[in-house]
C-alpha cells in the first residue's frame, strides 16, 4: 500500500471510529435520562403519597379504612353503652350502679328480747349479716306462732318506710303476742319471723314461754322507742 492511501485509510478509520465513540455515548445518556424520568413519576412512593397543603396530617382518613386491632386510643364506649364491665345497672352515662338488694330471712341477723312497755311485748331486732346490704320492704314483718301458724295481725294504721340494713344500721319490730283481755290463748316458747309472706326462709326465734291470743306486730323502724305494739 501506497504512503498516501495508507495515510487517507488511517483518517478514514480515526473518524469511523470516533462516530461510533460518539454514537454509543448518546445512547448511554438517553437510557440513563430515560430511567431517570421513569423513576422520578412512577418509583416514588412519598410524592405519590404526599398529603396536599392545607389537608389534615393526623391521618385520620387512614383509621377509618383501617381494620380494628385494639390498640386504638379511642374509648370505644358510646354514653350509656353495654361493654360488659362490671355489674349493676346502666345509668345512661356511661357508668354501672350495684343492684339494691331486697332483704330475705337469712340475710339478717335476728334477736328479740321482753320488754314491759303496753302490757308486755317481744322486740324483735334485726341487722344485716357481714358484708351485706339489703332493704326490708316498707310492709309489716310476717310473725306467725305456733304449729297453726297462727300470724299477727297489724299494729299501726298504715305501713312505714323501706329500710337499708347495712353494717351496724338495725330494724325494730314490737309484737304483742295478746291483746285479748280474756283467759286462754296457747302457752309458746318461739315465734317464726320472715321477711313479708313470699319469703323462702322464715327464721324460729326463741322467746321464752308466751300466751298467745289474737297477736299483732308494729312496722319496721329504725328507732325501738317506736316499735311498742300499742293495743
Amino acid at each position: 500500500m501506497s504512503g498516501n492511501r495508507r495515510k487517507a485509510f488511517l483518517v478514514s478509520a480515526a473518524v469511523i471510529g470516533g462516530a461510533m465513540l460518539m454514537t454509543a455515548c448518546q445512547n448511554t445518556d438517553a437510557a440513563t435520562d430515560a430511567g431517570a424520568s421513569q423513576g422520578s413519576s412512577s418509583s416514588n412512593p412519598v410524592a405519590t403519597a404526599a398529603t396536599p397543603s392545607g389537608s389534615p396530617t393526623g391521618g385520620g382518613d387512614q383509621g377509618s379504612d383501617a381494620p380494628s386491632n385494639g390498640t386504638g386510643t379511642g374509648t370505644g364506649t358510646g354514653k350509656g353503652s353495654e361493654d360488659g364491665v362490671g355489674s349493676g345497672v346502666d345509668t345512661g352515662d356511661g357508668k354501672r350502679e350495684p343492684v339494691e338488694q331486697g332483704c330475705g330471712a337469712n340475710d339478717i341477723s335476728w334477736s328479740t328480747r321482753s320488754e314491759s312497755q303496753a302490757g308486755g311485748y317481744i322486740l324483735v331486732v334485726a341487722k344485716a349479716k357481714a358484708g351485706i346490704t339489703c332493704y326490708l320492704p316498707a310492709a309489716l314483718p310476717t310473725v306467725a306462732f305456733g304449729s297453726d301458724g297462727t300470724q299477727a295481725g297489724p299494729a299501726e294504721q298504715s305501713v312505714g318506710e323501706q329500710i337499708k340494713l347495712s353494717g351496724s344500721t338495725a330494724a325494730y319490730a314490737g309484737v304483742n303476742p295478746k291483746t285479748t283481755g280474756t283467759d286462754g290463748g296457747k302457752e309458746l316458747d318461739s315465734i317464726i319471723v320472715a321477711v313479708g309472706d313470699d319469703d323462702p326462709d322464715p327464721v324460729s326465734l326463741p322467746v321464752g314461754t308466751i300466751t298467745v291470743d289474737d297477736p299483732i306486730v308494729t312496722n319496721w323502724h329504725t328507732d325501738p322507742a317506736d316499735a311498742v305494739p300499742f293495743n
